[in-house]
């Protein structure tokens, strides 16, 4: 979202807006009248910049033919996420190395009450293991996370440990030296590293609980 201009971005947001009102895409003149752009041509050179940034696909064939990427076309209120992975909540196991771009092999769908920012910077993970028990993540949930590098003591996120080319969920704790990784699950030890060896890659949001 750095890269974009103030009208791109109003843009993104008018779309978004249209969309959770009308359950369809504006066109390029409900996005012209709208905003108090010129010309049709400029709402195009503008919408062909978001496109490029993979904000939006468009259909040109029809007069509505914007779709927001992430978001399932005619669904109100629904957001798409990819599911890329997993990720250990006990020992850790390897994840791919491209964990925020990797291709998804399946999506999971959520409200947008229960996901921030309409589930931009947002991505989902298979959970393996219990050492999150206590904190009501089992085996086989989905976690979702917010893209981030940084974290508070006490948050649950996502650790890539560089070292061990190796990613885990635990809750983190910077003390003095080392980094504890805290598992939730009182028949576990937590995992002590030091900081220049993890690689903070998510803040946990929400959990999808499975029931199989």
């Amino acid at each position: 979202m750095k890269d974009l201009s103030r009208r791109q971005r109003a843009i993104l947001d008018f779309i978004e807006t249209f969309l959770d009102e009308n359950d369809y895409p504006p066109t390029i003149r409900d996005i012209q009248g709208e905003l108090g752009i010129s010309s049709t041509s400029v709402v195009d050179y503008n919408l062909k910049v978001l496109e490029a940034h993979s904000l939006i696909r468009r259909n040109r064939n029809i007069s509505r033919g914007i779709e927001l990427v992430g978001r399932t076309p005619g669904r109100r209120n629904v957001v798409t996420l990819p599911v890329i992975g997993q990720i250990a909540a006990g020992q850790p196991i390897p994840v791919p190395d491209d964990l925020a771009t990797g291709d998804a092999m399946e999506t999971i769908e959520l409200s947008t009450d229960m996901v921030p920012d309409g589930g931009r910077n947002l991505f989902a993970l298979r959970v393996k293991g219990t050492s999150m028990i206590d904190c009501l993540i089992n085996d086989g949930d989905v976690v979702v996370l917010r893209h981030q590098e940084t974290c508070e003591n006490g948050e649950t996120v996502a650790v890539w440990l560089r070292d061990e080319k190796e990613t885990t969920l635990k809750k983190f704790f910077h003390e003095g030296e080392k980094v504890r990784l805290q598992p939730a699950n009182v028949t576990m030890s937590p995992i002590y590293t030091d900081p220049e060896n993890i690689e903070i890659q998510g803040k946990l949001v929400t959990v999808v609980r499975s029931y199989s």
